[in-house]
């Protein structure tokens, strides 16, 4: 009889709709810059796409600021499955693949449009899958900006930056585009620029005007010069064996939603790059120094050998498909 009435009572509660659902696939985003950034907006359009295509589904946490883990630590937390998406910078996957150095080289990109056409690229869409053996998987590029460098110093001519100190991601190729002038890198968490900046432990950096203004690294910094020397990009990626895992239907749709989410960052990055550079002028905290023609010629051919140092490990025909970008 007891059973009976349990059965009866399940049965109209599936008939009112009270149905038992899975519980959501929670998808952590973790990245280290503000959500104020291109790559910011970009991850909260991502959650916001992902959860309206993906109703009760997937639940898409974003973290941004080195909020869960710092930029040394988030590759290994994506691994280890700790989170699921995180978008690193192009400089931090030496160690995976030598051939997206080729995104350090400096000045080998004459500006972000360069960028983008290379990364469309037969070439450039090869390397997304460039790492799949070691667990990660590429799921676009994502825009920040060309870089500029900033000092206490007016950096106008390469010999400018003899003995200075220089705070660098950890890469190789940006270590030795550095020591090309005669500077003194030293490899920082991006979490803790600024007060290395701040305290003089470095007397120089190179960023994108958003990192800049949304980090207030022209509040310690005198000068900042208009050097468009390399970009800083990002690859979104996640864990392979969580990726490929995921139920057919639902990783099409986010790779649908972040498709459209890395698109607009993208747009925002293009936009926005200009206007972070003006309110860092308004605050007249810093001076942005413009540089000519010629100063650019003399920064790139000090730097330039470190292309033919790093040849071997990128190779040589991946360069020239992204020379060939320069149109």
């Amino acid at each position: 009889m007891k059973f009976t009435l349990k059965l009866l009572a399940a049965s109209a509660l599936l008939s009112l709709g009270f149905t038992a659902h899975a519980a959501p696939i929670v998808i952590k985003y973790s990245h280290v810059v503000a959500d104020v950034t291109p790559k910011g907006k970009a991850a909260l359009k991502f959650k916001e796409l992902a959860e309206k295509a993906l109703p009760g589904k997937v639940e898409v946490q974003v973290f941004p600021n080195s909020q869960l883990f710092g930029d040394g630590k988030e590759m290994e937390a994506l691994l280890l499955g700790d989170v699921q998406v995180i978008a690193p910078s192009l400089a931090k996957f030496g160690k995976y693949t030598p051939k997206l150095q080729i995104f350090d080289l400096p000045f080998l990109f004459d500006d972000l449009q360069a960028v983008d056409r290379f990364q469309a690229s037969p070439e450039g869409q090869s390397l997304l899958n460039s790492m799949t053996k070691k667990g990660i998987t590429g799921l676009g590029y994502m825009h920040n900006g060309m870089k500029q460098l900033s000092a206490n110093t007016k950096l106008s001519m390469p010999a400018d930056a003899k003995g200075l100190k220089f705070r660098i991601q950890a890469s190789d190729v940006l270590e030795a585009q550095f020591k090309a002038v005669g500077g003194n890198p030293q490899k920082i968490s991006f979490s803790e620029v600024y007060q290395a900046l701040q305290t003089g432990v470095v007397d120089g950096t190179e960023n994108p005007w958003s990192n800049i203004y949304s980090k207030k690294f022209h509040e310690v910094q005198k000068y900042i010069m208009e050097s468009d020397h390399g970009a800083l990009d990002y690859m979104v990626i996640t864990n392979t064996k969580w990726w490929d895992g995921l139920p057919a239907d639902i990783r099409k749709t986010l790779k649908s939603a972040m498709d459209e989410s890395i698109a607009y960052g993208n747009k925002v990055a293009f936009q926005e790059g200009l206007e972070f550079k003006d309110k860092i002028i308004a605050d007249k905290k810093a001076e942005v120094v413009p540089m000519t023609k010629e100063q650019k010629t003399a920064w790139r051919t000090a730097m330039k050998p470190v292309w033919k140092q790093f040849e071997g490990e990128i190779g040589k025909d991946l360069i020239s498909a992204a020379e060939r970008a320069n149109k």
